[in-house]
C-alpha cells in the first residue's frame, strides 16, 4: 500500500526574511515619523498597516507549521522568533500610537536618538535573518544588536532621570517617561529576537 505524502519542509527561511523586512520597515517608519512629525496622524496609519502585515506573515508561518510534517528548525524556535519579531513591530506602533494619545507635541532628541538604535538593530536582525539559512558567520550581528541594546540603556537611563531632574511639567515628565520606556522596551526586544537567532544557530552549529 502506498503511504500517503507526507508534507515536508517549506519555505520558511523565505517568510521569516519576510517578516524581519517588515519589522524593518516599521523601524524606519517610525525614524519618519519622529524627523516629520508633522506628517504623524499619516504615518501612525501606515505603522498600523505594517502591524497587520506583519499579523498576516506570521499567521502565514503558523499555517505552514501546522501542515509540514519535517521542518527546517525546531518548532519552538519557529514560534518564538515570529512572536519575537511581531513584540518589535507592536512596540513600534504603540510608540507612535501614544504619542499621538498623550499629545505630544514635538519630539524630542532623545527619541530620535532611541528609534535611531531601534533601526540600526532591526537592520542587523535582518541581515542575520536573511543569512539564517546556513547557519554560519552570524555572531556579528547579534554581537552589534548588544551593544546597540547597552548604548539604549545608557540613553534612556539618563534621559529618565534628567526628566526627573530638570523637568517641571508633571504631566509632560509622565508622558515622556512612558514614551521613553516603551522605546527602550522596543530596543530591549530586538535584542529579545537577536539572543533567539543566536540559540538556533547554536542548535544547528
Amino acid at each position: 500500500m502506498r503511504l500517503p505524502f507526507i508534507p515536508r519542509e517549506e519555505k520558511f527561511f523565505a517568510l521569516f526574511s519576510d517578516d524581519a523586512a517588515n519589522m524593518l520597515a516599521a523601524a524606519r517608519l517610525l525614524g519618519e515619523y519622529f524627523s516629520r512629525y508633522d506628517e504623524r496622524e499619516r504615518l501612525a496609519v501606515q505603522l498600523r498597516d505594517i502591524e497587520h502585515t506583519g499579523d498576516t506573515i506570521s499567521h502565514d508561518i503558523g499555517n505552514k507549521l501546522e501542515s509540514t510534517f519535517v521542518t527546517p528548525i525546531d518548532r519552538e524556535d519557529i514560534s518564538v522568533l515570529i512572536s519575537r519579531i511581531d513584540d518589535v513591530v507592536d512596540l513600534i506602533e504603540e510608540v507612535a500610537d501614544t504619542c499621538i494619545l498623550y499629545g505630544i507635541s514635538e519630539p524630542t532628541d532623545v527619541a530620535r536618538q532611541q528609534t535611531e538604535i531601534i533601526v540600526q538593530q532591526c537592520e542587523q536582525l535582518k541581515a542575520a535573518i536573511d543569512s539564517l539559512e546556513d547557519f554560519k558567520n552570524l555572531s556579528p550581528y547579534w554581537i552589534e544588536v548588544h551593544r546597540l541594546e547597552n548604548e539604549g540603556d545608557r540613553i534612556a537611563r539618563h534621559a529618565i532621570a534628567e526628566l526627573f531632574t530638570n523637568g517641571t511639567d508633571a504631566v509632560d515628565i509622565i508622558k515622556w517617561k512612558d514614551v521613553y520606556s516603551l522605546l527602550e522596551e522596543a530596543i530591549d526586544a530586538c535584542e529579545d529576537t537577536a539572543n533567539v537567532i543566536e540559540r538556533i544557530v547554536v542548535k544547528h552549529a
